[in-house]
């Protein structure tokens, strides 16, 4: 399963996004109002599955991350929700693996550290539940900065669980 970061009309107008509705069921929609009547509009803190198409995937979840304000506006709860979300997302249909990016961190503007905080604290915490049948996940992640930080984010959150 593939996990990717959209906008609220989820219509892939970004780099990443955008190539993943060109190869997805999205592709097949059209235009804006057909992939609305097929996936919907999603608000920030959801996210909706399409089949992958021609993608190595079953699935894509496709999450919409919150604008980042002023980190006082409730961004924190719609970024976890996303994780969730998409965790929520491959229970529902079956996935044992999934890959993740770092949501909103782009366009969005959501300072990256927290981003990472709060995506690996949420990850781990579902998974650690043990209530999901999820046994891998991968964030796919673009350059060495944000890799670090993510790797930073995992280290600090395994060193809490002991």
């Amino acid at each position: 399963m593939i996990g990717t970061a959209e906008n609220a009309e989820v219509i892939g107008d970004g780099d990443v996004d955008g190539a993943i509705h060109r190869q997805t069921a999205c592709r097949s929609c059209g235009n804006v109002g057909a992939i609305r009547a097929r996936v919907g509009r999603c608000p920030p803190g959801g996210a909706v599955a399409t089949t992958a198409g021609d993608l190595p995937a079953d699935w894509v979840f496709h999450a919409v991350g919150p604008r980042y304000r002023d980190g006082n506006s409730g961004e924190a709860v719609a970024l976890a929700s996303c994780y969730q979300r998409c965790l929520a997302l491959a229970e529902k249909h079956g996935a044992r693996s999934l890959t993740l990016p770092a949501i909103s961190t782009g366009v969005h503007g959501y300072p990256l550290e927290q981003a990472a905080a709060i995506a690996v604290n949420t990850t781990i915490a579902v998974l650690a539940a043990g209530r999901s049948r999820v046994c891998s996940v991968a964030f796919v992640l673009f350059g060495f900065r944000v890799f670090r930080v993510f790797a930073q984010a995992t280290l600090e959150v395994m060193a809490k669980l002991g």
